[in-house]
């Protein structure tokens, strides 16, 4: 039964989780890091991108005079872009394959922190953003998928957290480079705010977008040295080519048994996208929306975007402000490492009800200090870390992981791109009406709202999402169709 997960399945989460950590030699294992690790680059992009607004914030509501409306529209418009990248990512990936997909995404960002960058206008600045709004959708989505579709089974859920601590990298890189580019543009004697680098003390924001190109260019380029997906390969009719790469990512005598497994799966599958809402993968389809609805409506993307100001209302001033929240990237980074060591452990669930009670408890506490006025101290701060970090080690991995891991080859694209669509539709709506919570509700109420959005998780984990740790992706997709047969056996007993 997929939720206990039982003896035989913990059993063989064990043998998968030795095959994929003890028996690949250094050389492989180091190979197949790097070519996890440069997919999940996509996720650093991902995450520059989300943060790096955060910065921009305040100058560009100044330099623009941006009401609350106005502002919620520029911060979300790249928002916009991700759900449109979202939509198309599943027929791009299907395809003309992941790798290609995500070099696409990568050409995007590029295009993106260029055109913000010299943007002379608000609509030009939003329609930069936009594209690459657009990069985030592609990469949110296939960078996790291309991981999980070359990784064992052992090791699988940790390749995939690289792409969740990419992002958070990326988070803290951006606030990194948005603190020294304040620091530069608030330093009377520096020269570079002078002459040619005038703009980085009058219109410090374009240089916060600027500096996405340099990693946009090295992610484009290193793509070209890695293989495709062996699944889409195989997808695509190309088995042997498929089994080279498994060979080179896995060993041989695993290759052959993979390769056997796929070519079994695809031979079930249909492919037809009507499928993901009836019969055996209406539960995991289920399960992939649920996950990302509600972890975005736990508020981590409006913590990361308006974070500047919440510490501003805190007392703090713009430039301490940017202090915090590298402060802030650092614990998400940090604890975006305890999912790395205990997912392939202790397992998903586990770690997904955890960070969710400290999401939970940290947003009531944030509530707290806002409704007391305890808010120009430290307080504040213990309880957004706490928040961060409960966040980074479960429902911003976890997520992931488990979308990339529940459903077949031939849907795998499309589905994956109908969560991440969810996704980020639910965090641009969140980003937009932030503001106005705000304002209308105050921050308080605000927080104790996204606090109650984090009471049925717990159900969730607890009577519907299965336990994926050590099982190929092929075992994956066999437990669906069994489920479902007992289900309908069941339901014809009874009848």
């Amino acid at each position: 039964m997929p939720e206990g997960g039982g003896r035989n399945d913990a059993a063989r989460a064990s043998r998968h989780t030795m095959q994929g950590s003890v028996r690949l030699p250094p050389s492989q294992f180091g190979y197949l890091a790097l070519v996890c690790g440069t997919g999940a680059f996509g996720g650093f992009l991902f995450g520059f991108d989300t943060a790096v607004i955060s910065g921009t914030v305040g100058p560009l509501e100044r330099q623009f005079t941006l009401g609350a409306a106005l502002l919620g529209w520029t911060v979300s418009s790249a928002l916009l872009g991700s759900v449109i990248g979202a939509a198309a990512s599943g027929a791009l990936s299907d395809r003309y394959g992941r790798k290609i997909s995500l070099i696409l995404a990568g050409v995007l960002f590029f295009v993106s922190a260029v055109g913000s960058a010299l943007a002379p206008t608000l609509s030009a600045l939003i329609a930069a953003r936009l594209v690459g709004g657009i990069g985030v959708g592609i990469a949110g989505m296939i960078a996790p998928l291309y991981v999980a579709e070359v990784s064992p089974a052992g090791v699988r859920g940790r390749m995939v957290a690289l792409c969740q601590l990419a992002i958070t990298i990326g988070v803290l890189s951006a606030y990194m480079s948005n603190a020294l580019l304040r620091q530069l543009a608030d330093a009377p004697d520096s020269s570079a705010s002078h002459g040619p680098f005038n703009w980085i003390r009058d219109e410090v924001w374009r240089g916060m977008f600027a500096a996405e190109a340099l990693p946009a260019a090295i992610f484009c380029a290193a793509l070209l040295l890695v293989p495709e997906s062996p699944r889409f390969l195989a997808k695509q009719g190309a088995y042997q080519k498929a089994e080279e790469v498994l060979r080179r990512l896995a060993g041989g005598a695993s290759a052959s048994t993979q390769i056997e497994e796929i070519r079994n799966a695809l031979a079930r599958e249909g492919g037809a996208f009507r499928e993901l809402f009836s019969g055996p993968l209406a539960k995991p389809t289920f399960i992939a929306i649920y996950l990302s609805v509600f972890s975005q409506l736990s508020g981590i993307d409006v913590v990361i975007y308006y974070g500047p100001k919440i510490f501003e209302e805190a007392g703090f001033s713009f430039g301490r402000a940017l202090d915090g929240q590298v402060f802030i990237g650092i614990i998400l980074v940090l604890f975006t490492l305890v999912a790395l060591w205990k997912v392939d452990r202790a397992g998903r669930r586990l770690l997904l009800a955890a960070g969710n009670a400290g999401v939970l408890v940290t947003l009531l506490l944030m509530g707290l200090f806002f409704s007391l006025g305890t808010v120009n101290g430290v307080w504040l701060i213990v309880a957004t870390s706490g928040f961060i970090a409960s966040f980074a080690f479960s429902l911003g991995p976890i997520p992931w992981i488990v979308m990339a891991e529940i459903f077949p080859t031939k849907l795998r694209g499309r589905a994956m791109a109908l969560a991440t669509l969810v996704l980020f539709g639910t965090t641009g709506l969140l980003g937009q009406v932030f503001p106005w919570m705000v304002e209308s509700l105050g921050a308080a109420n605000t927080f104790w709202v996204l606090a109650a959005g984090t009471l049925p998780t717990f159900f969730f984990v607890w009577k519907v999402l299965p336990e994926t740790m050590g099982r190929t992706l092929e075992e994956i997709e066999q437990t669906w169709a069994s489920s479902y047969r007992g289900q309908v056996s069941d339901s014809g007993t009874r009848d």
